[in-house]
């Protein structure tokens, strides 16, 4: 007789209490996974091999195996929490140790603009350039911006609108009853409609422009009997025409363009306009905005302006897609793709792991972007605390990728995922781990008392 059997059930069944307790005690951890105790039964050896009447000497906990089951995905409305709905792994490192992977996304950023949990380890991803480009390559630790965004002087404005065909010709009449070209701006009876919007100079100063449409009685040149729109440009209230050197034609009145910017020709059935079919150049020249700062030319150096530079070119105004017909004027689409300095103000992730900066002046750009592990054998990763695991050689190498990507899973900002631990089933199989430990003390009781007989006789 032996106590090994009933002595290995108390172990195994102790060890299966431990297991038990611990995702007990890990039910409200974020990210944590559930383990559950795996055993085996124990023969002993013979040199005849083990027989049909061989009986086992006990049980023994083959493995702890970890079960990485997606846990409920609670909704925090913290931008920084994030949860991977999937597969996948956050990567994390201290710049020192091997990088560790976890499920929990409780971060936060640092004083140095690192983005970390909760034991200060480093999430990983891909950093962007100035221009907000990402790419892909060495996974490092993600750094948001803490400098604020540079101006960026207008280089392209396009115009979408129409022009009412039931409108009257609104160029003044001179004393001979004659059309002539011009416009006041004190004086709307000389223009039949207006827009306005709002560019910026190389330092991301704001500047006024201001076109007005005039309707000619003047016949199209080419003689489809069109009609013919003048257009007047104004910046920060003074009159703009094409000369090449930004230059602008002094009138009698000062307020007052004579020279047209530029005409819209459209063709005797309205529509699109016969005339202009490209993009036009338009020059700003250098003035005073309407806060009194001195605004600079655009481009900034007219004469040796450079078409394939973007920071010294002139404007590329794009009226291509206005049209003329019998409804009332109205601008359905008024872009330029300057804007001002501007601060960072916040931060937001995107379920494909882009970090996006948002600045004060309304604009946005990536900041990087987060890249995720898997493995092909989960339960080989290695615990490590801090709800984290490391790589082993059971698991394998990580594959890796940004999320959504593959079989990874995508993130769900604002969100943590929680344990997949099943506390009622845990205390259930804490009652069932009791009564089988209580089950292998009677069984060494009993053979206690079985010797003790043998002990007594006589």
């Amino acid at each position: 007789m032996s106590f090994q059997q009933g002595l290995s059930g108390l172990n195994a069944s102790s060890k299966n209490l431990e297991i038990i307790g611990n995702n007990i005690a890990n039910a409200n951890t974020f990210g944590s996974k559930s383990s559950r105790a795996e055993f085996s039964d124990l023969y002993a050896a013979s040199l005849s091999g083990a027989g049909s009447s061989s009986i086992g000497i006990g049980t023994k906990l083959s493995t702890v195996a970890q079960q990485f089951t997606q846990g409920n995905i609670t909704i925090t409305e913290n931008p920084m929490d994030l949860a991977i709905n999937g597969a996948g792994f956050f990567q994390l490192s201290d710049g020192k140790s091997p990088t560790v992977y976890s499920r929990n996304g409780q971060f936060k950023v640092d004083k140095d603009g690192f983005i970390v949990n909760n034991d200060q380890l480093k999430l990983l991803g891909y950093p962007a350039d100035g221009t907000g480009k990402i790419s892909p390559g060495l996974a490092q630790p993600l750094q948001l911006p803490t400098k604020g965004i540079s101006p960026q002087v207008t280089n392209d404005i396009n115009m979408e609108f129409n022009l009412d065909s039931r409108s009257s010709p609104t160029a003044p009449i001179d004393a001979g009853g004659n059309e002539i070209t011009g416009m006041s701006l004190t004086d709307p009876s000389t223009y039949n409609n207006a827009t306005s919007l709002t560019v910026y100079d190389k330092k991301g100063q704001p500047v006024a422009i201001t076109m007005y449409f005039q309707r000619t009685k003047t016949p199209d040149p080419a003689g489809s009997g069109g009609t013919v729109w003048n257009v007047y440009v104004t910046s920060n209230d003074k009159p703009v025409d094409q000369a090449a050197d930004g230059s602008t034609i002094t009138p009698t009145d000062p307020k007052a363009p004579v020279i047209p910017y530029t005409q819209i020709i459209f063709p005797r059935q309205g529509g699109s306009p016969l005339q202009p079919l490209v993009a036009l150049d338009l020059y700003i020249p250098a003035g005073v905005n309407a806060g009194g700062a001195s605004t600079l030319s655009i481009p900034f150096d007219a004469a040796t302006a450079d078409p394939n530079n973007p920071d010294n070119r002139a404007i590329r105004l794009d009226i291509t897609s206005a049209t003329e017909n019998g409804s009332s004027f109205a601008v359905t689409d008024l872009s330029q793709n300057g804007y001002a300095p501007g601060q960072l103000t916040g931060i937001q992730i995107e379920k494909d792991g882009v970090v996006t900066a948002r600045y004060s002046n309304g604009q946005s750009k990536a900041a990087g972007q987060l890249e995720l592990a898997s493995f092909r054998n989960n339960m080989g990763l290695q615990p490590m605390g801090g709800n984290a695991w490391g790589r082993s050689n059971a698991s394998g190498e990580p594959v890796v990728g940004v999320p959504g990507d593959g079989n990874l899973g995508v993130l769900s900002p604002g969100s943590l995922e929680e344990s997949n631990v099943d506390l009622t089933a845990e205390l259930v199989n804490m009652v069932t781990a009791q009564r089988v430990y209580q089950a292998n003390a009677q069984s060494i009781k009993t053979l206690n008392d079985v010797l003790q007989t043998l002990v007594n006789l006589r």
